[in-house]
């Protein structure tokens, strides 16, 4: 091979390290005409000595992992391609171990925003009734706009955070989704917050971009903590939203509601300005470029570069395949499927319970703001099963470091078969305490907790699984649960309320046989997680996208082990993310 540097002495072959200095990068393969400079022949295994390799990841015995770009017609066009192994000290999952928690942190603030915008909405709705002139069940549309516009926004917003890098298409989100809070607010008429509802549920961006910089810093294999860092969020958003919104519909008038979406909002897109890109093709090809600039010669480019300008690599057909390939899941794989209209299932009760508590809590005569605050152990519940989850995810991740053959994917539901059943024991209790006085009132709070408790794990458990199951394909596969998750969620606006009022009319049990129906369902809904936790594996060698994963993975692993090997054996290097291993 010969290799045309300026930076590699010709009689040497040592490395100058005034002008090769790049910690971040190794490269191989560079033949005449890629690089300026004097044509040094290393057929020899050369290495330059300790003194000047010191800082340095460009050793000669590591210029490897950058591919030969072809023309269309097959042959070597004279660039070099900066694979992701070459470059792996400058992505994502190189960041240290503070960085990656700071980005995670303030997608953790972008994430409450979002889902806390969806539900308090909810808050508005009698002061909306009552300035237009509507009932509550025709102001409650807007709600039921926004999140099934949001089901849909998610997955439009994705092939661009992938093309454009996750930063500015979230900023994008966000800004629009501020915008809209201002129109809402000041709107003359109902059909103004509907349409902009509307606007606001189909740009924001959500899980699918902010799930996205977890797999942009973290391998599959090590994903459990920042996932279950997003999921929490997502999930609090929605649980925080009434809590605050009690005091806005006691004091304020409703269009404080939007008001304080678009504080939140602000102050969310503010922190998140701050936070370095994460897409591993966007940083790569900045990266390409900051050497040819430094190192004028190099034909070095990233893969996007090569396939030429942004409007040049965007295939609307494939753009479109992208984008449909979450509902292909969600009709195609009977993983995606179950699991996810049970985690869709879980959180519109949820939003179903943002009508049906004040109906139940009025029996105790509680004011809007003590409602609200009804919602605190849903919120508790959430947290215990967080805090939970931890020591789990520590023993999944000494058995991976033991023997990664005994890793199955399905392990990752086993601590789910003992959470699952509280959400059906959590509905039936608090059917039966609906019935109000003599009842205590502390009693169908216990039992909320307990539903939060379950419907934290069945989020956390089944995004887990479907990461580890479905590996290249985990997008499209969460896609299909947070689909589920908005749409059905939405759909509980428009039933919570003639569900609670129209069924045993009159009677004691018009709060409870409501309940009851929702926990036989959630018993039906349980039942997958076990056929799945047992069977799992059968399923998903049936499966064309499964079965490829274990193929992809075995390829793959050896050589983004060997960059982070040499990454971990150079000065100043940072160790943080591990390799995939060949079987989870």
């Amino acid at each position: 091979m010969a290799v045309n540097c300026d930076n590699i002495s010709p009689i040497s072959g040592k490395t100058d390290n005034s002008s090769l200095e790049d910690p971040d990068l190794s490269f191989n393969n560079i033949s005449k005409g890629q690089c300026a400079g004097p044509e040094v022949n290393v057929t020899e295994k050369r290495t330059a000595p300790t003194n000047a390799i010191q800082n340095v990841a460009l050793r000669l015995e590591d210029l490897h992992d950058l591919v030969p770009a072809e023309n269309a017609s097959g042959q070597p066009d004279g660039r070099l391609i900066l694979s992701e192994e070459a470059g792996y000290g400058s992505l994502g999952f190189n960041f240290p171990t503070w960085k990656k928690w700071a980005v995670l942190t303030s997608i953790f603030v972008v994430q409450i925003t979002m889902n806390f915008n969806a539900a308090i909405y909810a808050n508005a709705v009698p002061g909306i009734g009552r300035q237009f002139h509507i009932t509550e069940s025709k102001a409650r549309l807007g709600q039921f706009i926004f999140l099934v516009a949001y089901a849909f926004g998610c997955e439009l917003w994705a092939p661009w955070s992938e093309e454009l890098g996750r930063k500015w298409v979230l900023q994008g989100s966000l800004f629009l989704v501020n915008v809209w809070q201002i129109p809402c607010a000041l709107a003359p008429n109902f059909w103004t917050i509907f349409g902009f509802r509307l606007l606001g549920g189909l740009s924001s961006a959500g899980g699918s971009v902010t799930l996205g910089m977890v797999a942009d810093m973290w391998e599959p294999a090590y994903q459990q903590y920042a996932v279950a860092y997003v999921v929490l969020s997502s999930v609090a958003g929605s649980v925080v939203a009434p809590i605050i919104g009690g005091f806005i519909t006691q004091y304020l008038r409703w269009q404080w509601v939007f008001w304080m979406s678009l504080i939140f909002g602000g102050v969310a897109q503010a922190i998140h300005f701050f936070v370095p890109e994460t897409r591993s093709s966007v940083i790569l090809t900045k990266k390409a470029e900051g050497l040819r600039k430094k190192y004028p010669g190099c034909e070095i480019y990233s893969e996007d570069e090569v396939k030429g300008s942004f409007w040049q690599r965007l295939e609307w057909k494939q753009s479109c395949k992208l984008m449909w390939r979450p509902y292909q899941f969600l009709f195609t794989e009977p993983i995606v499927a179950f699991l996810s209209l049970l985690s869709g299932f879980s959180d519109a009760l949820i939003f179903t319970g943002l009508d049906s508590f004040g109906l139940v809590l009025n029996q105790w005569h509680f004011n809007y703001v003590t409602k609200g605050l009804c919602f605190v152990p849903l919120l508790i519940g959430c947290l215990i099963t967080y805090a939970s989850f931890l020591p789990v995810y520590r023993h999944d991740r000494s058995i991976m470091q033991g023997d990664t053959s005994k890793m199955r994917p399905e392990r990752r539901l086993w601590w789910l078969l003992y959470l699952v059943p509280l959400m059906p024991i959590g509905l039936f209790g608090f059917a039966w305490c609906s019935q109000g006085p003599p009842i205590h009132w502390f009693a169908p709070l216990f039992f909320t907790a307990l539903i939060g408790i379950a419907n934290l794990a069945i989020y956390m458990a089944t995004i887990d699984y479907m990461v580890a199951a479905y590996g290249p394909y985990a997008a499209s596969a969460t896609g299909g649960n947070g689909f589920c998750r908005d749409f059905l969620a939405g759909i509980a606006a428009l039933y919570a309320f003639p569900f609670y009022s129209n069924i045993a009319r009159g009677t004691r049990f018009q709060l409870v046989i409501p309940t009851l129906i929702l926990s036989g369902i959630a018993v039906l809904g349980c039942i997958p997680v076990y056929y799945f936790f047992f069977k799992g594996d059968r399923i998903r060698a049936k499966s064309k996208y499964a079965s490829e994963l274990e193929q992809e993975r075995i390829k793959r692993a050896p050589k983004r082990a060997g960059a982070i090997s040499r990454l971990s054996t150079s000065a100043g290097s940072r160790n943080n993310s591990k390799p995939p291993t060949p079987r989870m």
